[in-house]
């Protein structure tokens, strides 16, 4: 690992997250960026070693990947300039990071185009994913409501993939959300015929319900699945990771750290404006917040005890539930990116791990994960096939 001198506290740290739009038109407290916030600090290291890999079944992919969910749009809804995204992916790139994550549903399309463009210098070095699955149209990009994963679409949708990514092909291929009107058996034979084309080498699921998840994986061995999973939201623990594990399939947790809570930018008197998703996500509530905050608490004290910055302990407790689980932060903000893919260099001893384990589950979350009209697309079955 190689160790670099940290940002200077005015460019770095999640405390930025405060002021660049996280509560636009809303309160903040003033105690989001301040000399408090710099002191907390911490050197960072921003290098992944040539071992820093992982397996997602057979796939082998650095240990932290990059979500390019928010390069077109923040969570805030500010637009991101997009010759900084390309930096942040090409240095991510030089930083050791092999492992990219899309869907034509970001934008629609968008993320996929400023993944391309990121990744044309070193394509055949890297894995890209993308997903299908959300009614997006194929030519005009509009978001319809529902889901469609007939085989005839999926087939058009990943062509039009692979010249929005500037690739022949696409290493992991997921189904963004389970649609109940097709034999998930149907979707297995489309994406067979999809790898027997070459242009798909890997596929998965995300959020899906857990017989349709069994059902994929008997049709056509699943590589990994996608779900929500952090410090926050554990729910994933109870029945999908057991699953994966038993069946031999790698997981990829999305949103890692909470969509920011658990950088430490985030305190009582955080507010979000209309467009941010977690102004409608429950555990966010101002009247939930405070609560919740006391994980926050948790996570910092062991980013003092680490000499590490608060989402490096977050990633790195992922990375040490499970060998076969590789997170995938999102970043818009070149320090952000360099402080996460330093976790791999936080390690904990079977004693700490046992001690932080304990103080993580000790606390129970209040507030749903998402919004009930996103959360009704989570766990849900395919039709059985006639």
């Amino acid at each position: 690992m190689q160790n670099v001198e940290r940002p200077s506290p005015e460019i770095s740290r999640r405390s930025l997250l405060g002021t660049a739009g996280l509560v636009a038109a809303a309160t903040i407290g003033a105690a989001a960026i301040g000399p408090a916030a710099a002191q907390q600090a911490k050197p960072v290291t921003t290098t992944l070693s040539s071992g820093a890999r992982r397996k997602l079944g057979t796939l082998e992919v650095s240990s932290v990947g990059i979500g390019i969910q928010n390069m077109h749009r923040n969570f805030q809804t500010t637009i991101p300039t997009r010759s900084e995204m390309y930096n942040i992916i090409r240095t991510a790139f030089d930083r050791g990071v092999t492992f990219f994550d899309c869907a034509e549903a970001y934008g629609p399309h968008e993320g996929e185009r400023i993944l391309g463009e990121g990744i044309a210098a070193f394509r055949d070095q890297v894995v890209i994913t993308s997903k299908f699955g959300w009614d997006v149209d194929l030519v005009t990009a509009e978001r319809r409501p529902g889901r469609i994963s007939r085989p005839d679409h999926i087939k058009l949708a990943v062509d039009g993939m692979l010249k929005r990514l500037r690739t022949d092909r696409i290493d992991l291929l997921y189904q963004h959300r389970v649609d109940p009107e097709v034999p998930i058996e149907d979707v297995a034979g489309a994406i067979k015929d999809l790898i027997a084309e070459g242009k798909v080498l890997h596929w998965g699921l995300s959020e899906m319900g857990l017989k349709t998840l069994r059902r994929a994986h008997a049709e056509l061995p699943l590589t990994a699945v996608q779900n929500e999973y952090s410090m926050v939201w554990r729910g994933a623990e109870e029945e999908v990771i057991p699953t994966c594990e038993e069946l031999g399939i790698g997981f990829v947790p999305w949103s890692p750290l909470g969509v920011g809570f658990l950088t430490g930018a985030i305190d009582a008197r955080t507010r979000f404006a209309e467009g941010d998703i977690r102004h409608d996500e429950s555990r966010y509530s101002p009247e939930n917040l405070p609560h919740n905050l006391t994980l926050v608490d948790v996570v910092k004290t062991w980013a003092e005890r680490k000499q590490a910055a608060p989402s490096q302990i977050a990633l790195a407790w992922l990375l040490h539930q499970k060998p076969w689980i590789v997170p995938i932060p999102g970043a818009t903000q070149m320090p952000h990116m360099l402080e996460n893919i330093g976790a791999p260099s936080i390690q904990f001893t079977p004693a700490e791990l046992d001690e932080l384990n304990t103080s993580v589950r000790a606390i129970e979350i209040k507030g749903q994960r998402l919004p009930d009209r996103v959360l009704q697309f989570s766990g849900v079955e395919a039709r059985e096939k006639a």
